[in-house]
């Protein structure tokens, strides 16, 4: 199956499922899941893999044992890829790519790059280029100050915050998600999302944090 986009019958599941998390709602609807929801990112996934690296699906179904809100399942459909993340629910398509919760170390890492000049610098030029293409960048969780060790009036204080680092966008429902140019929209970001990607491979790196 090649990838068409998402018909309008995608977004009113999510916006019925919105309405009524329930088991009732989500076995009657579940062909429109399968159909018209899932197997167009199956689809995507299959075909931007060779570039992006390896694709997942994540389960519709919420891990309730430790939250206050019982509903059942997640009102949206997201997909990891290499780096990156798709999402789509009622309101349209969101990409992400970066590192979204970093471990200790990685997280010392990353505020020393981050307040050194030339790697500092480096990232601030990134963040910018990713601005002027519309694209924002933002942290998982923020400080509310400074973390110790650094200067409050630091330039780059606002970096030094962040406790995870990824670039994010997000679409509105408009005519083309219902159409094959949808995934041009993805690459697209994808492939302006790299420098971020490479700066954090180079500076940050996976974590080797056994605690």
């Amino acid at each position: 199956m090649a990838f068409r986009g998402w018909s309008t019958d995608a977004l009113d599941f999510y916006e019925g499922l919105e309405a009524d998390n329930s088991k009732t709602y989500w076995l009657a609807n579940k062909a429109v899941y399968d159909e018209k929801v899932y197997a167009p990112m199956a689809a995507l996934i299959e075909e931007l893999e060779r570039e992006f690296g390896d694709g997942k699906i994540f389960r519709p179904y919420r891990d309730v044992r430790f939250s206050a809100d019982k509903s059942p399942y997640k009102t949206n459909i997201g997909a990891v890829l290499g780096e990156g993340y798709i999402q789509l629910d009622a309101q349209g398509l969101a990409a992400g790519s970066g590192t979204y919760m970093m471990a200790r170390d990685q997280l010392a890492r990353y505020r020393e790059a981050v307040a050194a000049d030339s790697t500092g610098r480096a990232v601030e030029a990134i963040i910018a280029k990713l601005a002027r293409a519309k694209i924002g960048t933002e942290g998982r969780d923020k400080l509310a100050r400074v973390p110790r060790g650094f200067a409050p009036d630091h330039p780059r204080a606002e970096l030094l915050k962040y406790k995870g680092l990824i670039a994010w966008k997000r679409w509105p429902v408009e005519a083309w998600l219902g159409q094959p140019a949808a995934k041009g929209k993805i690459v697209q970001f994808l492939r302006a999302a790299r420098p971020l990607n490479e700066w954090l491979e180079d500076n940050v790196g996976a974590s080797t944090d056994e605690r």
